[in-house]
């Protein structure tokens, strides 16, 4: 084809795909590691380290998700200055984007977001725009990008539509075939949290297009949206703005598809931090606190494995890296400044790892009062 039959717009843009799938070209997939379990309780933890991506966190995918589905539908455009709201991950994976493309970013974020993702931001090339609750970041995307003319991404109205379900290298079919010469090469759970729904969409979608019998399990931190939606089959809900960050919402986000669910576990926030702590000394892997989210409810899963005998395998996120919360979830003192005391549910988890019982008192509902 004659490129020269293209108008500058176009060869723009086309040259914008490129550099993308250039980045991707360049980068491996990220680890999956194998997490050390007793060999007794018959079950293999993998979690897929989507820290390794380089803009650091699970929100990379996303980030290119959004930036080729802008492309595509001629939203974003040579000199589009880009906007969106986030709590920290998102907005860092958009500046590393956006700079990538020679693009003005500008990331609308709850002040209270942790310094250390504002820097990257800012590291990246990007601008940040602070507002005092997190439920203003939406109105304030959207004038912001009335007002200059740019494009708002709204990661958590494209999140689930943006990425291609069906495969094509998302992070579903990347599981599948990493697992592939493992013993348990179809998981019995893949357990994820929410932040915008998009990931917990993706690979529902995905498990039932290729007729999977893995379940997948989605976290929830307290005061979240998601869990009382999903628990009574409701189409709205209202929560609290949440103490773990990048996950759970105050109100129930377009992106978050409840149907593909299979299960849902509310999580204690001092749970996630008690968890997050673990694996650091279990693994030496140091990881955010929405990994930790992620953790407690496997040990839920696995303890009910374990109970019945079922062998087989369970994979979740290891969604980033605990570098990022120097000053907040990994400084004791901010904790208990927080009221994030994790004492007692680090005794849960090693009273776990000794007998392979969960509390009968913390276990969550088996299934939703609206599956009967």
């Amino acid at each position: 084809m004659d490129l020269s039959l293209c108008t500058p717009e176009r060869r723009w843009a086309d040259e914008a795909l490129r550099r993308i799938e250039a980045e991707n070209n360049r980068s491996a997939d990220t680890h999956l590691h194998l997490v050390p379990l007793p060999a007794d309780w018959g079950v293999r933890l993998y979690l897929k380290d989507e820290s390794a991506h380089r803009s650091g966190s699970l929100k990379h995918r996303l980030a290119r998700s959004l930036f080729l589905f802008g492309l595509v539908n001629g939203w974003i455009r040579e000199s589009t200055t880009i906007i969106d709201a986030s709590s920290g991950s998102t907005a860092v994976s958009e500046a590393y984007f956006a700079r990538l493309l020679d693009l003005p970013f500008v990331a609308v974020m709850p002040r209270s977001t942790s310094t250390e993702k504002i820097a990257l931001i800012e590291q990246y090339g990007g601008r940040c725009h602070f507002v005092e609750h997190p439920s203003e970041i939406y109105d304030a995307a959207a004038e912001l990008a009335e007002a200059t003319g740019g494009h708002f991404m709204d990661q958590f109205t494209y999140a689930e539509r943006a990425t291609d379900w069906r495969g094509n290298n998302n992070i579903a079919e990347s599981i599948f075939e990493q697992l592939a010469l493992e013993d348990h090469p179809c998981p019995r759970w893949i357990v994820v949290g929410a932040g915008t729904g998009g990931t917990s969409a993706t690979i529902g979608r995905y498990l039932r297009y290729h007729s999977y019998p893995t379940q997948l399990a989605v976290v929830d931190p307290e005061n979240s949206a998601f869990y009382p939606a999903w628990q009574q089959g409701l189409d709205t809900a209202e929560g609290q703005p949440s103490r773990i960050e990048g996950i759970g919402r105050p109100r129930l986000e377009p992106s978050f598809v409840s149907s593909v669910i299979d299960e849902m576990i509310p999580v204690p926030d001092a749970a996630s931090i008690a968890a997050m702590q673990h694996l650091a000394r279990l693994t030496g892997l140091t990881a955010g606190p929405s990994t930790g989210t992620n953790l407690w409810g496997i040990w839920q899963l696995i303890s009910r494995m374990i109970a019945s005998g079922e062998r087989g395998s369970v994979v979740s996120l290891l969604c980033d890296r605990a570098d990022r919360y120097q000053m907040s979830y990994c400084d004791d003192s901010w904790l208990a400044a927080k009221g994030l005391l994790p004492g007692e549910y680090r005794a849960v988890i090693d009273e776990f790892f000794s007998t392979g019982r969960w509390p009968q008192e913390l276990l969550a509902p088996l299934r939703s009062s609206r599956l009967g």
